[in-house]
């Protein structure tokens, strides 16, 4: 009578922690508090660094972080209730992606932010149109391109968190000053103390942590914060489409725009496979290509709305897995608040008011998770000596525009805006040499072998769902 009883009961909590579930809001709240505070510290770097460096004063730096919260919101609340045939329908959170801060950067150097929002709608545009056809083409991406192009981004991000430490330093200054490396020094400590000795719950959002604790330390400081434009910024306002001027579309911004479009797209589809499994209801294919148009959706919406392209949060498919919250309306929640955030510029104008050497020692942390990332995908990798080369000559060609920024100066426009971004660059390498070097290989895979290994996440049910549309409708036969 026992045994039975407690079956029941496990029916019955299993019935009631479903993707499908709504939790009652005192659950709701909190739970969607905590997936975006584990997002914040992430999409929030994207605008900034764009932001500064393009040169923006600290009204359009709150205005850049505002519209990309806005549309995070947006783009959550898109990909987990799902419309149509866009949104995956899992507890997934977008936020902003750090593989096109490069190509943006040079992009809005050299023609202006318009044509950084129109190289993203026509990227946007790209994602949706090739959506049902990306599974197709995983095999172009197994996990010795995916984990070099991840090491690149984290690799090729250092030199920003190093400009933050030279407080924002574009060559005027001989180094930085010796309170700045100790500020970063010490929010990179306080980081590293939360992993180690905080509750799990307070070490998913460790950087965030870091960027509170530095920032009040450093108000003891004279001319360390910046917060004159908090006290001008609105309680709220409304972000409008277009703030910066009508978008500019450019032929070779927009090539490598789509280049980044297929990197975010690589990373969603590896994020969707996971929380699949997660949750326990594995991606078939339809609903992969659904979720790949939500990607789409939310980056042409970022393009219109005056921010970047957006991607699915893997720290976020980490929290799922921590708290064990099934329901997709947790997300719902999150993205809910991400809009009301938003909507509040005075939120935008404290985040922009962080010092700039704070930022930089979580900057390390940040961008150092993102190369581990890519060494953990690569961790996977069979290295042979075509692999080795394959590694070893992407993150070379990647990193020489990091360490000689002028090295492209001589070569046509087009040339540059691809190429001065290490992330471009190497992602253009890496899946040209995959393609020489490991060709017979990828002969005797096939393509759906190659759907699978491609993001090594797919196990059992899930390969079966990628493979057949229609498995999840299927009774299993184990």
């Amino acid at each position: 009578m026992t045994a039975t009883t407690t079956k029941a009961e496990k029916r019955t909590r299993a019935s009631e922690n479903t993707v499908d579930t709504i939790p009652p809001l005192a659950r709701l709240f909190p739970l969607g508090l905590q997936h975006v505070l584990a997002l914040y510290a992430g999409a929030v770097a994207v605008p900034l660094i764009v932001g500064g460096a393009l040169g923006y004063n600290s009204a359009d730096l709150a205005f850049l972080i505002s519209a990309d919260l806005f549309i995070a919101g947006v783009a959550t609340i898109v990909q987990s209730v799902g419309f149509w045939r866009f949104g995956v329908r899992l507890p997934l959170m977008q936020g902003v992606t750090f593989a096109a801060v490069g190509p943006m950067i040079a992009i809005g150097q050299e023609h202006g932010i318009q044509t950084i929002f129109g190289a993203v709608i026509a990227c946007g545009l790209f994602m949706i149109l090739i959506a049902p056809f990306f599974a197709q083409l995983l095999r172009f991406f197994p996990p010795i391109v995916t984990g070099t192009v991840i090491l690149i981004i984290g690799l090729s991000l250092m030199r920003v968190a190093a400009g933050w430490i030279m407080d924002g330093s574009t060559g005027e200054h001989p180094g930085a000053s010796p309170i700045n490396v100790a500020f970063a020094a010490g929010t990179l400590l306080f980081i590293v103390l939360i992993e180690r000795f905080a509750p799990a719950a307070l070490a998913r959002v460790s950087v965030l942590l870091g960027l509170v604790v530095g920032t009040l330390v450093a108000l003891l400081v004279p001319g360390m914060t910046h917060w004159d434009a908090v006290g001008d910024a609105a309680w709220f306002a409304v972000v409008t489409p277009f703030h910066f001027g009508l978008p500019v579309f450019e032929f070779a911004s927009i090539i490598s725009m789509v280049i980044v479009g297929i990197v975010i797209m690589t990373e969603t589809t590896g994020d969707m496979i996971a929380v699949g499994e997660i949750v326990d209801k594995p991606v078939t294919r339809r609903q992969l290509a659904d979720g790949l148009r939500a990607d789409g959706l939310g980056t042409v919406l970022g393009g219109m709305f005056n921010t970047f392209p957006y991607t699915a949060f893997a720290q976020n498919v980490g929290l799922v897995s921590l708290t064990g919250v099934r329901s997709r309306y947790v997300a719902t929640m999150a993205g809910v608040i991400l809009i009301v955030l938003g909507l509040i510029p005075k939120v935008s104008a404290i985040v922009e008011g962080v010092p700039r050497a704070v930022l930089g020692g979580a900057g390390i942390a940040l961008f150092g998770m993102v190369a581990a990332s890519g060494i953990r995908t690569l961790a996977k990798v069979h290295f042979n000596n075509r692999n080795v080369l394959i590694v070893a000559i992407s993150v070379g060609v990647a990193l020489l525009p990091t360490v000689s920024p002028s090295i492209y100066e001589q070569f046509p426009t087009w040339f540059q805006l691809i190429f001065d971004s290490g992330i471009s660059a190497g992602a253009i390498v890496a899946i040209l040499l995959n393609l020489l070097l490991n060709t017979d290989e990828m002969r005797r895979k096939g393509a759906s072998d190659s759907e699978i290994s491609a993001h090594d996440a797919v196990r059992g049910p899930a390969a079966a769902a990628i493979m057949h549309p229609d498995a999840e409708e299927r009774p299993a036969s184990h």
